[in-house]
């Protein structure tokens, strides 16, 4: 199986939408599944039209720890309350005991070294949920959902990749599509890992195009082929003769333009594949896909 990982250094400049079209266009030909792991803010399903109540529950992760007061041990000498840097710590008069507020406790464990009676201890937290869903275009969707105000979302990709990859391997799937977080953080470096190749998605403003540059930088760094897709390029044509430019100059292959079309908006609405909304659009894509698969086969 070859992974196909959809990028874009900054956000709203149509990743998702790009991702879904492509799995539906791949879908026709090939066994495939699609992995949503932008799970600070996982929107693929919808996309594709898999709604929360469709999608089934088959994994709660744990990747975080939390100090937890242990009631009967505090003697209530306060020690506790200047040890904390994140000031999770505080006094509850009317409990008469310490409390931690869960937002701010990163579970770096220097209260529990700061407590003379070892009544702070270090607890394992679920900080996610790992959901699969089946779409009504013949191929399964996994997406990860990171809790409000947890941390450890690259660790959540990667368990959202293992469930994508077994899932895979159940049905003999050809290629898994993974729709990866906007920026350059570890979600990111963790979707982009072991990828076969990267489609980076931007458009022709100044701000995209300088994230779309960090991403390339990530992308390089672990050594995977790719290639890049402007999407509304004639907002800006002479932005995106630059862009362009720079691709040329870099030796990065561009894999198509797409113009502003306010029916993707639409789409979006109707929680349906712009290649399925406006099948008048589907030739731009399917030249994408087939760029793609050429890169894939040529490296």
């Amino acid at each position: 199986m070859k992974t196909i990982t959809v990028l874009s250094g900054k956000g709203g400049v149509g990743k998702s939408s790009l991702t879904a079209s492509l799995a539906v266009l791949m879908a026709d030909k090939h066994k495939i599944v699609a992995a949503d792991c932008d799970v600070d803010a996982p929107n693929l399903a919808l996309v594709l039209g898999v709604e929360e109540k469709d999608m089934e529950l088959v994994e709660r992760v744990k990747t975080s720890e939390r100090a937890r007061i242990i009631r009967e041990k505090c003697t209530k000498c306060q020690e506790c309350l200047d040890s904390c840097n994140f000031g999770a710590l505080t006094w509850d008069d009317d409990l008469n005991l310490p409390v931690i507020n869960k937002f701010l406790c990163t579970g770096c464990g220097s209260c529990t070294l700061a407590c003379p009676e070892r009544a702070i201890e270090l607890e394992t937290i679920e900080t996610a949920s790992i959901y699969v869903g089946e779409t009504e275009y013949g191929f399964p969707i996994v997406s990860g959902q990171l809790y409000l105000g947890e941390s450890g979302s690259g660790q959540v990709v990667n368990a959202v990749k293992i469930w994508a990859s077994e899932i895979a391997e159940a049905f003999n799937a050809e290629y898994m599509i993974v729709d990866s977080a906007a920026g350059i953080g570890c979600p990111v470096i963790t979707s982009v890992r072991g990828s076969d190749y990267v489609v980076l998605i931007t458009e022709p403003t100044p701000a995209a195009f300088s994230d779309l540059k960090r991403a390339i930088e990530v992308v390089n760094h672990f050594n995977i082929p790719h290639g890049v897709v402007i999407n509304r390029s004639d907002i800006n044509s002479k932005f995106t003769d630059k862009i362009e430019e720079y691709f040329y100059d870099n030796d990065i292959p561009l894999l198509g333009k797409i113009l502003y079309n306010r029916h993707f908006v639409d789409a979006l609405v109707n929680l349906k594949p712009i290649v399925v909304f406006e099948p008048g659009l589907t030739k731009i894509f399917h030249e994408i896909l087939e760029k793609v698969i050429q890169q894939m086969d040529f490296n």
